[in-house]
């Protein structure tokens, strides 16, 4: 058991190494040596826990899923369940403080670029993405018919995604952040209250996803 707790421990090491390598030089200018100099081990560890620098960033990737993923489990386990409150919990996570913070901030935005030209982020990405319109297709289902749903589910995940690219760039990504979490509720607030909105019977309702920890970022 122990040894398993030290491999947890040195594997999320690198992990956070690799960011903050990405997040002060960049992708294309972070190595093996300079990760394993921030996590203070030797280069050969990370070849193998990971098989390579492309193994840890891949790794380093699916670390920010997944503390989405926990930040939005956790957000929900305080609501009521309703379709509202299911959409406001999706908004919070991707605007959560680690999601906004500038190591997480800096990362993705390296991610995204890299991702259009490596198959392995590329595919993490597009799960991510898929992952995203599912949750919040699944909730508007709940009160609207599934073509409206569906537009609905598309256009918040467009204004979440792009409310945070344009905070994480701009000159104040704090106060850009707080005002496009804002406007995402908003959005949300006067979808479901829009004519389209109609009443749906338990047994129309779709089935939730297979997961409920879908995210995006």
């Amino acid at each position: 058991m122990a040894k398993v707790g030290v491999k947890d421990t040195r594997k999320q090491q690198l992990i956070q190494a690799t960011m903050e390598s990405i997040a002060e030089l960049g992708m294309q200018k972070t190595t093996i040596i300079s990760i394993s100099k921030r996590a203070g081990m030797s280069s050969g560890i990370i070849s193998h826990y990971f098989g390579g620098k492309q193994g840890l960033i891949e790794a380093a990737l699916r670390y920010l899923l997944d503390q989405l993923g926990k930040e939005l489990l956790e957000s929900m386990e305080k609501t009521d369940g309703s379709p509202e409150q299911r959409l406001n919990s999706i908004v919070d996570a991707n605007f959560s403080n680690f999601q906004r913070s500038e190591l997480a901030a800096k990362t993705w935005l390296s991610f995204w670029a890299r991702s259009m030209h490596e198959p392995g982020l590329q595919r993490l990405q597009q799960i991510n993405n898929a992952r995203l319109y599912t949750n919040l297709r699944y909730a508007f289902a709940q009160v609207m018919e599934p073509t409206a749903a569906t537009e609905a589910a598309r256009q918040t995940a467009a204004m979440i995604d792009g409310f945070w690219l344009r905070s994480a760039l701009s000159l104040d990504p704090q106060e850009s952040f707080e005002a496009g979490k804002r406007l995402c509720k908003r959005f949300v607030q006067d979808t479901l209250v829009q004519p389209r909105t109609t009443s749906v019977s338990v047994t129309e309702r779709e089935q939730p996803p297979e997961r409920t920890i879908h995210y995006s970022r």
